[in-house]
């Protein structure tokens, strides 16, 4: 794979529901994350004592993060909708020339920021709230 933009991996929002996704604007920078929890199943038959873990047997779980600035006024308004009323609506994260991830999330964090000389920024996290998708390019 050769190098790709960072600007191209994206953060898209269901904005209403019905499937229609919208990237959120003013993003400048933007991570997903996967974890898979591991379960330790050593006993003292391990093998030179070395840990041993089962497969598969963990809670996996994906977080989203970006940052930027105030660019749209619907994902902004949208994003602090999600906050304040507890939804858990569908995003989908493009990853350049891997494919998209999607499925729900809940947003966990919105802080916003600003200096005197300088533009106001925002920065959000999200956590996954169920099973997601992978869909390969």
């Amino acid at each position: 794979m050769a190098a790709q933009n960072g600007k191209d991996l994206l953060i898209k929002l269901d904005m209403t529901g019905d499937g229609q996704f919208q990237t959120v604007a003013g993003l400048r920078a933007t991570r997903i994350s996967f974890n898979a929890e591991s379960v330790d199943v050593t006993s003292l038959e391990s093998s030179g004592g070395w840990r041993e873990l089962l497969g598969g047997a963990g809670v996996k779980s994906a977080t989203i993060s970006g940052s930027g600035v105030f660019k749209d006024e619907a994902t902004d308004e949208r994003a602090r909708q999600i906050f304040f009323n507890g939804e858990v609506p569908d995003f989908q994260v493009i990853i350049p020339d891997f494919g998209t991830v999607a499925g729900a999330f809940q947003l966990t964090s919105i802080e916003y920021a600003g200096s005197y000389n300088g533009e106001a920024t925002y920065e959000l996290s999200m956590a996954s709230a169920g099973a997601l998708v992978f869909t390969p390019v």
